[in-house]
């Protein structure tokens, strides 16, 4: 059994990170890791769980933990993981972090973005980008995973394709996407209150949103030359969920038929993407609580652009689900254990 433990398991993608691996069967969770619930028993954090563990919250203390697990999730906020991991710790240990600390090669990019120092650089080179479906043989023998951001992942998949095989115009790439609340964490904000997202919809972070260099980063690397996008997200008033609409010009004439076959030449043996039939397009509700993300797209001749469009939820394939994917590939496990399930509706 690989021993598990997790930093941050009473925010969302923690608490989804514990749902997702008490399913897991070759896994054991032997530490709870939240300093603001401390010797609070997790199921009075969330009723849920209750009947299924009797474990008290821990606090987050790495170098303790290090020496009990195989591999350590930390679903924490910005700077944490950067603040706490060191060599001691990945000599006994694999580290699987959900925040940005390690995702952003160029450091003084990840600071410029999110405003914060960042507090040990040089692990940055040695972490790998942890989007499974592209960088599979590298997290293979990974110690430190940056797991990817929702925005990114589910942007990244619907375009990575067009950009590898040259289809799209790089420099006229427009993505517009929108999220469920839970995307914005557990704490308490006013701008996530009830009668503040209700009956709404809002832009944020337009020009400026901390998950544009993310993704310009990684889809530079499919072109294989630095590129710029458009990138506003909006708030959705519902729990959970993505969607992302991309726009491009594409670079020749090209028919569906011939697009939909590039897609299944990278896609098509991978679990957890899949590609609607033609006009077909992705819905929120059809991938909720799964580690699926939905792609299809649509030609628009008349302005000879290309629509693509891509949904899933935040919290699984966004989060905790392409966490646990991400050790099932580290561990020597099937990709899929865990993870495989039918997505809930209603």
């Amino acid at each position: 059994m690989i021993k598990a433990g997790i930093i941050g398991a009473t925010g969302y993608a923690g608490s989804e990170l514990i749902r997702l691996l008490m399913g897991h069967k070759n896994v054991e969770i032997k530490w709870y890791g939240s300093k603001s619930y401390k010797d609070k028993r997790y199921y009075e954090v969330y009723q849920n769980f209750f009947h299924f563990t009797d474990d008290k919250c821990l606090d987050d203390n790495l170098n303790k933990l290090s020496d009990e697990v195989d591999v350590i999730f930390t679903a924490t906020p910005q700077g944490f993981c950067s603040s706490q991991i060191n060599e001691e710790i990945l000599s006994k240990t694999k580290v699987i972090d959900l925040s940005a600390d390690f995702r952003i090669k160029d450091v003084d990019i990840y600071e410029e973005w999110y405003g914060i120092n960042h507090e040990n650089p040089k692990f940055i080179d040695e972490a790998v980008y942890g989007l499974c479906e592209i960088n599979r043989d590298k997290i293979k023998n990974a110690r430190l995973i940056a797991n990817p951001g929702c925005y990114p992942t589910c942007t990244i998949l619907s375009i990575y394709p067009l950009l590898k095989e040259g289809l799209i115009d790089i420099n006229n790439i427009i993505v517009d996407a929108k999220s469920g609340v839970t995307g914005a964490g557990r704490s308490a904000k006013t701008d996530n209150l009830f009668c503040e997202v209700s009956e709404n919809i809002k832009a944020y972070g337009l020009t400026n949103h901390r998950h544009t260099p993310e993704i310009e980063e990684q889809l530079s690397y499919a072109a294989g030359q630095n590129l710029i996008i458009n990138f506003t997200p909006h708030l959705i008033p519902m729990n959970r969920g993505i969607l992302i609409t991309a726009y491009s010009s594409l670079i020749k004439e090209t028919s569906y038929e011939d697009l939909k076959n590039i897609y299944k030449k990278y896609y098509k043996n991978e679990k957890f993407i899949r590609l609607l039939d033609d006009d077909i397009f992705p819905q929120t509700k059809w991938v909720q609580g799964s580690n699926f993300v939905d792609i299809n797209f649509k030609i628009d001749k008349r302005t000879n652009r290309i629509i693509i469009i891509g949904a899933m939820d935040n919290l699984v394939k966004g989060a905790a689900g392409q966490a646990i994917q991400n050790m099932n590939i580290m561990f020597g496990l099937e990709e899929h254990e865990g993870l495989y399930n039918v997505p809930m509706f209603p």
